[in-house]
C-alpha cells in the first residue's frame, strides 16, 4: 500500500510517498481503508524528532481519519465491512490502509462527509478535556482563546460558547479574525509577531486586560505559548485557570509570582494520555461532542483540502502558522 513517510528527521519536504506493507488485524482491531486524514501541529512535530513519542522509522504521519472498515479482527462485534468511520491514531494515518482498535473508533454520521469526520475528534477531543475536565468551565465565565483560528481554536471558540462563556479570540490577522467572528466569538484581538519587546509584551498585556474586562479572564485557553504567554497570564482573573494546549511560538518561561499575585491556576492539557488513562470518560465525551454536533452548536470547518501527493504542502502550510480551521489530506476518492 502507498504511504507518505518519513525516512529521515526533517521537515514537511522530507516526506516521500513510499510503500508499506498491508495491515492485517490483530484481535480486537480493524482494518480501515483510509479516505480523509487531518493535519495537526503535532505532525509538523513528529516528523522533526520533537514530539512526545518517537515511533521506528519509516513511517508515516497523521493523527486523525476517516474511512472504511475493510475488515475486522477476532472479537470485533460492533463494526463490520462497509461502516464509515473516524478515529484518532496518534500517528501513522497517512496511508492507504490502517489498523486501528476497534474501540478507538466512531462512526461518522451519515449526513456527513469523510473530510469532516477525519476533522472531528482530535481537535474537539482535545477542548472538551480542557475545558470540563482541566478548566471547570462555567456559564457565565469569560475565555480568552491565543490562536483562535487555528483547529483546536475554533473549536474552543465555538465549546466556549456551547457551555456558555463569554468567548474573547486573540489571532494575528484580519482575516483570521473574521474566521473567529464567524464561529461566534464575543470580541477579537489582532495581536502582532512575536518575539515581543519589554514594552510590547506589557501594550499586549494591557490590550488583554481591556478585553477581559474589570475582573480578567476566567479562562485562558493557550494553543500558542512564546511571548503570548505571559501577557494573557497578566490579565487573569482570581483564581483563574490557564490551559496549556501547545507550543508553536515556542516554550515559554512563565514568572511563578504572576500566579501567587493572582492566586490561579496553570493546568496542563495532554488530551491523548487522559484518553489512554480514562477511555470510558473519553467515550462520554466524544458522545457529548456528536451530540453538541448534531445540535450545530459546533461543525469542524474544513478549509483546504490536499491531494495524497501533497501531503507534505499540508504539514508545511501548517508549519507556517497560516493554516485556517482544518487542513485535510484526500488520501483516497
Amino acid at each position: 500500500m502507498r504511504a507518505l513517510l518519513s525516512r529521515a528527521p526533517g521537515g514537511p519536504e522530507t516526506l516521500e510517498i513510499g510503500e508499506l506493507p498491508d495491515p492485517t488485524p490483530k484481535a480486537g482491531e480493524v482494518i480501515v481503508a483510509v479516505k480523509a486524514c487531518a493535519i495537526n501541529y503535532p505532525d509538523v512535530l513528529i516528523i522533526e524528532d520533537k514530539y512526545q513519542f518517537k515511533p521506528p522509522r519509516p513511517f508515516a504521519p497523521g493523527g486523525e481519519m476517516s474511512g472504511v472498515v475493510e475488515s475486522v479482527g477476532e472479537g470485533v462485534t460492533a463494526w463490520k465491512p462497509g461502516d464509515r468511520v473516524m478515529g484518532n491514531t496518534g500517528n501513522g494515518a497517512l496511508v492507504e490502509k490502517i489498523a486501528v482498535k476497534a474501540d478507538n473508533i466512531y462512526a461518522i454520521p451519515d449526513e456527513r462527509s469523510f473530510e469532516e469526520g477525519a476533522a472531528m475528534l482530535l481537535t474537539y477531543g482535545t477542548t472538551i478535556h480542557a475545558l470540563v475536565d482541566r478548566g471547570d468551565i462555567k456559564e457565565g465565565e469569560t475565555l480568552l482563546v491565543l490562536g483562535a483560528a487555528g483547529g483546536v481554536g475554533l473549536a474552543a471558540v465555538e465549546l466556549g460558547k456551547a457551555f456558555g462563556a463569554r468567548v474573547v479570540g486573540a489571532v494575528s490577522s484580519e482575516e483570521k479574525a473574521q474566521a473567529v467572528r464567524e464561529a461566534g466569538a464575543d470580541d477579537v484581538i489582532i495581536y502582532g509577531r512575536a518575539p515581543f519587546s519589554k514594552d510590547e509584551s506589557k501594550a499586549l498585556a494591557d490590550t488583554f486586560k481591556e478585553k477581559a474586562g474589570k475582573n480578567g479572564f476566567d479562562l485562558v485557553y493557550d494553543a500558542v505559548g512564546g511571548d503570548y504567554a505571559e501577557p494573557a497570564l497578566r490579565s487573569m482573573a482570581w483564581e483563574g485557570r490557564y490551559l496549556v494546549i501547545g507550543f508553536p511560538a515556542g516554550i515559554p518561561k512563565i514568572a511563578l509570582n504572576l500566579t501567587l499575585l493572582k492566586s490561579c491556576d496553570i493546568r496542563g492539557v495532554f488530551w491523548g494520555a487522559h484518553a489512554a488513562r480514562e477511555p470510558e470518560h473519553n467515550r462520554q465525551n466524544i458522545r457529548r461532542l456528536f451530540d453538541l454536533w448534531r445540535e450545530g452548536k459546533i461543525a469542524p470547518r474544513v478549509t483546504e483540502v490536499f491531494p495524497f501527493e501533497k501531503g507534505g504542502e499540508a504539514i508545511a502550510k501548517m508549519a507556517g502558522r497560516g493554516a485556517i480551521g482544518k487542513l485535510v489530506v484526500r488520501v483516497a476518492g
